[in-house]
């Protein structure tokens, strides 16, 4: 992913809410699999790490995106941005060259 790929990401993903929460027991199973749906639908999701939870977010999210084939476009304070590009027939962001 390029810089001005990421650039764009970022600028998209200032406008969407956070739509999972991890907490203290860290990245379970469950999260992955919950993460992995919602990158389906939407291709960009924004995740928020409650203050309770004891793990680094950028470690979290590195992890996340191995587990979901996903990249991290983003790790800001508590706030994990993840991007997978969807399906041909799906897609719904177009990257900029």
């Amino acid at each position: 992913m390029t810089s001005k790929q990421r650039a764009y990401l970022k600028g998209l993903a200032m406008k969407i809410e956070p739509i999972l929460q991890l907490g203290k027991n860290g990245v379970t199973p469950e999260n992955t699999a919950s993460v992995n749906e919602a990158l389906e639908a939407r291709e960009l999701i924004k995740i928020s790490v409650l203050q309770n939870c004891l793990y680094d977010p950028r470690e979290m999210a590195e992890v996340l995106a191995e587990r979901t084939q996903s990249q991290v476009v983003q790790v800001i304070g508590k706030k994990i941005i993840l991007y997978r590009e969807g399906k041909k027939e799906k897609k719904k962001i177009e990257l900029p060259r």
